[in-house]
């Protein structure tokens, strides 16, 4: 604020300025060199309109993006495991359905959508060729079609 103050205060001084000069060439005698102007519009060209006061803007904070959430907490050893990622892309399937429910002609996300879905079943065809057992309990606790 103190800022646009002092921005304010320098205008008005420039203007005064101007002012000054110009009515000094007015009460010259003689006109301009060139004969192009007189004194008159010499005048008239040199005043400033005066300045109004700087308004301040005002800052909208925007509401932050919510993150996907996790249903279990990660540890270190657990990211690689098939049977966290098949959960990881269904909470990301999950969120993005409910994103493109709301925007239908979001056709990227749509995109990356069936990318997702495709190496969820990707995973769950291994899982289940290699691990019925987990396999079962994966399908069960995350309430897919089997």
């Amino acid at each position: 604020m103190a800022k646009s103050e002092k921005e304010v205060k320098e205008k008005k001084t420039t203007v005064a300025k101007s002012a000054k000069k110009a009515d000094k060439v007015a009460k010259t005698p003689n006109p301009p060199a060139g004969g192009a102007k007189t004194a008159v519009k010499a005048v008239k060209e040199t005043k400033v309109k005066k300045v109004a006061p700087v308004k301040e803007t005002k800052i909208i904070e925007e509401a932050p993006v919510k993150a996907v959430k996790k249903s279990k907490k990660v540890t270190n050893e657990d990211t690689g495991s098939v049977s966290f990622q098949i959960e990881n892309f269904t909470a990301k399937i999950k969120s993005l359905t409910k994103h493109l429910q709301e925007h239908s002609h979001d056709f990227d996300s749509r995109r990356g959508l069936l990318i997702m879905v495709g190496k969820r079943r990707r995973l769950l065809n291994y899982l289940k060729k290699n691990d019925m057992v987990e396999y079962e309990k994966a399908v069960k606790a995350l309430k897919l079609k089997a």
